[in-house]
């Protein structure tokens, strides 16, 4: 099972090219966006189409070529067989068949979008890929997901791009981090609060094309919320708003939108009483 890149294609390691090239047969995802890819690395070999309508099906033919002692390497169109990428029935028939799995490690869009995501938190991160497309399967995913108060890592299709926002932005204030075109030309990556999400969106017509990876940040714990208040509270009683607020991005690591809005709340308080 070997990693492709998922856009740039100086990601492909020295490894996955030994691979490839000691080959006897590739087996990919799409024999045509394989040729192409292969064809930049002066690599030439026979292929064979296992994708998600004929995986179980290939498999067959793919078992028979390895107890023949051919060497087969899969890969998918990009990143990680597997992974939100057929494989998976794969592996499991060659390992019923007795023959050996054996991983070569590559490009993935969770990883590269968490390595910059900023998590300060070591807690567990649910991969949730791809939600259900029908309303009710996607409200159940939902129903489990406002239970985890984790981060989380999800892939959307442009044109789920405007609901997805929608339905972030209905657990509160929640920070996102957005990898558009990850690793390719016009990569882009944004770090936001779930409520700017569809502004963002909605600023530039082009941020509604391509592929989309998305890390929810874990929800702030009530203490960690009164910690953040205490500081700014602190430092309002003697500096300006501005300058409170970020002193106190730094000192907390919060975002300042949150503390901005913190601080005003605070000031009206102060106010009132």
């Amino acid at each position: 099972m070997v990693g492709t890149p998922i856009g740039n294609l100086a990601d492909i390691s020295l490894r996955a090219l030994e691979v490839l090239g000691q080959a006897d047969l590739i087996a990919c995802e799409d024999t045509r966006h394989s040729a192409g890819m292969l064809k930049q690395y002066g690599i030439a070999k026979p292929l064979m189409a296992v994708h998600e309508h004929n995986e179980s099906q290939a498999a067959v033919a793919v078992i028979e070529r390895l107890q023949a002692g051919a060497r087969v390497a899969y890969v998918s169109d990009a990143g990680t067989p597997g992974i939100s990428d057929p494989g998976g029935r794969l592996v499991a028939a060659v390992r019923s068949a007795g023959a050996t799995v054996i991983p070569i490690p590559g490009a993935s869009s969770l990883s590269t979008l968490l390595s910059v995501a900023g998590l300060q938190e070591r807690s567990a991160v649910l991969f949730a890929g791809f939600l259900p497309s029908k309303a009710g399967e996607r409200e159940k995913a939902w129903q489990g997901l406002r239970q985890h108060d984790g981060a989380v890592v999800l892939l959307e299709a442009p044109h789920r791009l405007d609901t997805l926002a929608a339905e972030i932005g209905s657990l509160g204030p929640r920070r996102v981090t957005l990898g558009r075109e990850l690793t390719k030309q016009f990569e882009e990556v944004v770090t936001l609060m779930a409520a700017e999400l569809p502004a963002w969106l909605g600023q530039e017509p082009h941020r509604r094309r391509g592929e989309f990876t998305v890390v929810l940040h874990p929800a702030a714990l009530p203490q960690e919320q009164a910690h953040h208040q205490r500081v700014l509270g602190l430092l309002l009683a003697h500096l300006p708003l501005k300058t409170a607020v970020k002193l106190s991005a730094e000192i907390t690591g919060a975002p300042r939108n949150i503390l901005y809005e913190l601080a005003l709340k605070l000031q009206q308080q102060e106010r009132s009483e």
